[in-house]
C-alpha cells in the first residue's frame, strides 16, 4: 500500500525532525530538556494530525512537563517541520507521554538487582 507507507516515512521524518530540535534546543520552553525522546508518532490517514509520544528517563511529573512544554510550542514546531517537509499541509501536532522507555529502564534495574543478589551456585 503506497499511502500507507507514505503516512510511516512522513512519521518518522517528523520522529527524526522533532528528535532533533529537542536535542539542539532550538524550543526554548525551560520545561523541554534533552533527555526526552520521541519513541513514536502515528500520523492520521488524511494527514491533519500527528500524535508524538514522548518518553524520558526523567520522574513521571519532569515527563509530563516535558510533554506540556511540547504541546505549548506545538505551533513553532510545527512551522519547523513546514520548512524541511515537501508536503500541502503539515499535520497539527499532539503530544503525550509514553512511559514505556521509564518502564523498561526500572525493569532492567529491577532484574540486574535480582541477578545480583542471587548467590551463585556450583557448576559440575
Amino acid at each position: 500500500m503506497p499511502a500507507g507507507n507514505r503516512i510511516e516515512r512522513l512519521g518518522r521524518l517528523i520522529q527524526e525532525k522533532i528528535g532533533g530540535l529537542i536535542v539542539d534546543g532550538t524550543i526554548k520552553d525551560p520545561r523541554v530538556d534533552s533527555f526526552l525522546s520521541v519513541t513514536r508518532v502515528d500520523v492520521s490517514r488524511d494527514l491533519s494530525y500527528a500524535d508524538v509520544f514522548i518518553s524520558s528517563f526523567k520522574s513521571e511529573e519532569g515527563l509530563a512537563k516535558g510533554v506540556e512544554g511540547l504541546q505549548s510550542a506545538a505551533g513553532f514546531i510545527q512551522s519547523k517541520l513546514a520548512g524541511v517537509m515537501r508536503i500541502r499541509q503539515t499535520p497539527r501536532l499532539r503530544f503525550h507521554t509514553d512511559m514505556g522507555l521509564r518502564l523498561g529502564f526500572e525493569l532492567n534495574q529491577k532484574i540486574d538487582e535480582l541477578v545480583k543478589d542471587k548467590p551463585e551456585t556450583e557448576s559440575d
